[in-house]
C-alpha cells in the first residue's frame, strides 16, 4: 500500500508497505530512468551580423563554444505536456510536427547575463521554464544570441537532460519505542516532533522518523529507546 506523507509543488515523500529491497530499488531506478519529461534535443544558431531595429550591429559569435551553450541549454528544466507524442512513434515520422516538437527561441542583446527566462516558447506558449534565473551566457557589449530550439520528449536512461526525478532516495520505516520511565526528556521530543508520535499509553510511547525531525536522530543514542526497522515498509522521497 502507498501513502503519501508530504506533497508539495517539487517535492514528494511516501510510504510503501508489503515490498521486498529488490522492489524498492527497481522502483527507485524506475523513476529515475523511465519518466518522460521535456528537454531540448536541438539547438541551431544564427550566426552573424543581427541589427536592432534602430540599425545598431550585433555580432552572433559567442563567448563559448557552441557545444557548452548547447549542453547548457539542454539541462534546462521546462514544462512538460504528457499528451505529446515521443518523435519516434509520432506520425510525423520524425521530421518533427507540432505533436511531438516544442519550438523555442532566444533572442537577447547585450550587454547582460542571458538567463533561462529567455527561452521562449513558440508554439505552445504555456510550455515554459520551470526556473527563469538560471544564466546562461554573459553577453558583452555589442554581442547578441539568437538561436532556436527544438525540444522533444525522452527519458533518464536516454540523457540526465531528460531525468524528470532528481534526488531519489529510500530508506526503511523506522520505530522508536521510548520506554518513559528509562528516559527523563521524553516529554521534549513528543512536543518538538508532534507529527512523529506514533502512539503512546502510560509507560512507552512510540516515534517514528518516516517525517524527519531532526531531534529523533538522538534517541538512537540514548538508554531505554529499542530502536526497530520494518524491512518490508519503505519511505521515498524526491524532487522534480
Amino acid at each position: 500500500m502507498m501513502k503519501i506523507l508530504e506533497l508539495k509543488d517539487n517535492f514528494i515523500r511516501f510510504s510503501i508497505d508489503g515490498i521486498t529491497p529488490a522492489i524498492a530499488n527497481s522502483i527507485r531506478r524506475t523513476l529515475i530512468n523511465d519518466i518522460p519529461k521535456l528537454a531540448i534535443e536541438n539547438v541551431i544558431y544564427h550566426h552573424g551580423e543581427i541589427r536592432d531595429a534602430d540599425g545598431n550591429v550585433y555580432d552572433s559569435s559567442l563567448p563559448l563554444f557552441d557545444e557548452i551553450l548547447a549542453s547548457r541549454i539542454g539541462l534546462i528544466p521546462l514544462k512538460t505536456d504528457l499528451s505529446m507524442n515521443f518523435r519516434d512513434e509520432c506520425s510525423c515520422g520524425g521530421k518533427g510536427c507540432d505533436l511531438c516538437t516544442v519550438t523555442y527561441s532566444i533572442n537577447k542583446l547585450g550587454p547582460g547575463m542571458v538567463y533561462s527566462s529567455d527561452i521562449m516558447p513558440v508554439n505552445n506558449p504555456e510550455l515554459t521554464v520551470t526556473d527563469p534565473l538560471i544564466p546562461i551566457v554573459e553577453l558583452k557589449k555589442n554581442q547578441a544570441m539568437l538561436v532556436t530550439c527544438e525540444a522533444i520528449l525522452g527519458r533518464g536512461k536516454e540523457h540526465a537532460k531528460w531525468q524528470a526525478t532528481s534526488g531519489v532516495s529510500y530508506k526503511y520505516h523506522r520505530n522508536f519505542h521510548v520506554n518513559k520511565a528509562a528516559l527523563d526528556n521524553w516529554q521534549f521530543y513528543k512536543d518538538t516532533c508532534p507529527k512523529s508520535v506514533l502512539s503512546e499509553n502510560d509507560t512507552t510511547i512510540l516515534f517514528t522518523d518516516d517525517i524527519p525531525c531532526s531531534y529523533l536522530s538522538q534517541l538512537m543514542e540514548r538508554d531505554g529507546v529499542v530502536v526497530e526497522e520494518d524491512s518490508t515498509k519503505f519511505i521515498f522521497k524526491f524532487e522534480t
